[in-house]
C-alpha cells in the first residue's frame, strides 16, 4: 500500500563526522565503535529534547524537531557532551561532528522527509567547523533571544537547486568559536542588517547579558542585607543565610549557562559546595556534609563513567 505524500513545516537537524575517511583509514574497528557510541548518545539527547531520528547512513544522521529552540539546545548539548568524550582521546583520534539546522517546508513520505528544507540543513552542516553548529536565518529568528549562546553572521550560503543564497549563522560554543570557516574576510561575516543582534563578546558567552543583570541584582541585594544587619544587630550576622542563598542561585545559574564544562556535573559540584558552606555556617562541631557529598560524588562518577562506557 502506497503512503500519501504530504508537506509540513519542521526543524531539520543534520550531522556528520569531520574527516571520517581519515579516521576509518587509521583505525576502522575503533572508529566504528566510537561512531556507534557517539551516535547513540546523540540519539538519546535528540529524543530527550522531543526530536526524532529519521535516518542514519555512513557517518551521518538526520533528525527533526517540532520545536526550533529544542533543536538548537540539542545541538549545543550534543557538542558539549561530545567535547567531554573527546577530551580523553588523542588529538588525531577525536571524532568531531558538524551540525546544521534549518527550519523549512518538507515533503513527508512515511517516516522520511525530503525537499529543499533537508538539502539546506545538509549544506549548513557541511559548512560548519569541526565540533561546531551552523543554522539558517529562519532558525536564528526563532532562537536568538531564547538560547544562551552567541551567534556570528556568516553571510549568504549558496545551496544547490536553491535560487537565492541562504543567510546563515554560526552558533558560538567552546572551541568552535575560533574555528569558524574563513572563506571570506571576517568583516564580511559581520555585515548583517542593523536590525539583527550583533554577535556577543567572548565574555558574554560565559556570562550572557540576562545572567549578568541577575548577578548584579543579587550582589546589590546581598550588600543591602549586610548593611541592614550591621546597622540593626552587631551581635549576630543573620544576613549570612540570605547571602548564601543568593550566592548559590548565582552559581547554579552560571553552571546552567556556561559552555566550557559539562553543565550537569558543574551543577552537582555547585550543590556540593553549597552543602559544605551550610555545614560551616551552622557549625556545631560535626562535619555532617560528608554524607550528602558522598551521594553527589557517586552521582558525578555515574555520569562520568556512563558517558565513557
Amino acid at each position: 500500500m502506497m503512503t500519501e505524500t504530504r508537506r509540513k513545516l519542521t526543524t531539520i537537524f543534520s550531522a556528520d563526522v569531520q574527516d571520517y575517511t581519515r579516521l576509518m583509514g587509521a583505525d576502522e574497528e575503533g572508529t566504528l565503535a566510537t561512531l556507534k557510541r557517539y551516535r547513540d548518545l546523540m540519539g538519546g539527547l535528540i529524543v530527550a529534547h522531543g526530536g526524532r531520528v529519521i535516518n542514519t547512513w555512513g557517518d551521518g544522521l538526520i533528525a527533526e524537531f517540532p520545536s526550533v529552540v529544542e533543536a538548537v539546545r540539542t545541538a549545543v548539548d550534543v557538542q558539549n557532551e561530545l567535547a567531554g568524550q573527546n577530551a580523553t582521546r588523542p588529538t588525531d583520534g577525536r571524532m568531531l561532528f558538524r551540525i546544521g539546522i534549518n527550519l523549512g517546508d518538507v515533503m513527508v513520505d512515511g517516516d522520511d522527509i525530503y525537499g529543499d528544507g533537508v538539502n539546506i540543513a545538509a549544506r549548513l552542516q557541511a559548512s560548519a567547523p569541526a565540533g561546531g553548529i551552523v543554522i539558517s536565518s529562519t532558525v536564528y529568528d526563532q532562537v536568538r533571544n531564547k538560547v544562551a549562546v552567541g551567534f556570528d553572521f556568516l553571510g549568504d550560503l549558496a545551496v544547490k537547486n536553491v535560487s537565492e543564497g541562504v543567510p546563515s549563522y554560526a552558533v558560538l560554543i567552546g572551541e568552535a568559536i575560533e574555528k569558524i570557516p574563513k572563506e571570506r574576510p571576517r568583516d564580511t561575516y559581520r555585515s548583517q542588517p542593523e536590525s539583527q543582534t550583533p554577535a556577543p563578546s567572548k565574555e558574554e558567552l560565559f556570562f550572557p547579558p540576562g545572567s549578568t543583570r541577575m548577578y548584579g541584582a543579587l550582589g546589590v541585594a546581598a550588600i543591602v542585607l549586610a548593611v541592614i544587619n550591621l546597622l540593626t544587630s552587631r551581635d549576630s550576622f543573620w544576613a549570612k543565610w540570605p547571602i548564601t542563598v543568593f550566592a548559590f542561585i548565582a552559581a547554579l545559574q552560571w553552571a546552567r549557562t556556561q559552555h566550557r564544562f559539562d553543565r550537569r556535573t558543574t551543577a552537582l559540584i555547585v550543590m556540593g559546595l553549597g552543602v559544605v558552606a551550610i555545614n560551616f555556617l551552622s557549625w556545631s562541631g560535626t562535619f555532617w556534609a560528608q554524607w550528602p557529598l558522598l551521594g553527589i560524588a557517586i552521582a558525578i562518577a555515574i555520569r562520568w563513567f556512563g558517558f565513557r562506557r
